[in-house]
């Protein structure tokens, strides 16, 4: 959300108002626009952000869930032509049928997320490892929470790196671009953020069974201490599993966190029918 007083937050909506003009700059720099673009912003709050974005772009689409907020920004950007407010839920409004032609297709997103439903914003724009969004894309650039951030851009072996940070890069590669500190907000939360930068991509070498690479990943991540070998034994011999994971030089006694997102698809690709038809739950682990 970004930032106006005048306006009180509310803490159902997850309200923080950003106030920093250093972050605001770091989140439009990178989100590199062009005259062509055609951006959806999520969260525009009071239109701190918007105001910078409507200059750069061909159109901007803001969805903001907060109906006193979106009188505001009426107010502020309604004879904008090449701006479109839509009132709503993000994750519920079928932007496909509700956008007109001049609004249709966005090709980037850039916003200050509603970090309560960081998850479901996440996979509502880039898809799933089974199910990627088929109509990617350029870029997102989304200021987030700091913790979240981290996950999603770690390096395998490093603590933060989990189910999440499997999922995210499977689909995308992952910039940290920059720390927004809580007191670059009003009132400041609780907690830290971070800019990034996801650029969806075609893998070089796809899950043959985009599912069980899913399967895979939960379960291996199930209990995250344990090797890997455990976490899976439900899905395939201990040897079978030893074998695999020593052809692709990991150690057997390897750990998930340790695995990365190549050497996930490896796995599953080798292992062929191994994992039947189990039901996945792609929920954050």
């Amino acid at each position: 959300m970004t930032a106006n007083t005048s306006h009180s937050t509310r803490k159902r909506f997850g309200q923080h108002w950003l106030q920093s003009e250093k972050a605001l700059a770091q989140i439009v720099n990178a989100a590199a626009l062009q005259p062509s673009d055609r951006v959806l912003e999520i969260g525009p709050g009071t239109g701190i952000l918007t105001r910078r974005l409507l200059p750069l772009a061909q159109s901007v689409v803001s969805v903001e869930i907060d109906r006193d907020l979106c009188k505001l920004l009426v107010k502020q950007f309604g004879q904008a032509e090449n701006f479109l407010l839509l009132q709503g839920d993000i994750l519920s409004l079928n932007l496909a049928e509700l956008l007109p032609p001049a609004f249709q297709n966005p090709n980037k997103v850039v916003a200050n997320i509603p970090y309560n439903i960081t998850g479901p914003i996440l996979e509502l724009l880039l898809g799933t490892i089974a199910q990627p969004n088929p109509q990617p894309y350029d870029s997102i650039v989304l200021l987030m929470q700091k913790e979240v951030a981290e996950r999603i851009t770690a390096k395998p072996g490093s603590k933060a790196f989990g189910a999440l940070s499997v999922r995210v890069q499977y689909l995308a590669d992952c910039e940290w671009i920059a720390d927004v500190p809580a007191k670059a907000f009003q009132p400041p939360p609780k907690v830290d953020s971070a800019v990034v930068r996801l650029t969806p991509r075609s893998i070089d070498i796809p899950a043959n069974e985009p599912r069980k690479l899913e399967t895979l990943v939960k379960l291996g991540f199930a209990t995250k201490r344990k090797m890997l070998r455990n976490n899976l034994k439900s899905l395939v011999d201990r040897d079978r599993l030893t074998e695999l994971l020593e052809s692709m030089q990991l150690n057997s006694q390897v750990r998930a966190e340790d695995v990365s997102v190549a050497n996930w698809i490896t796995l599953s690709n080798s292992l062929g029918d191994t994992s039947g038809d189990i039901n996945v739950d792609t929920t954050e682990t």
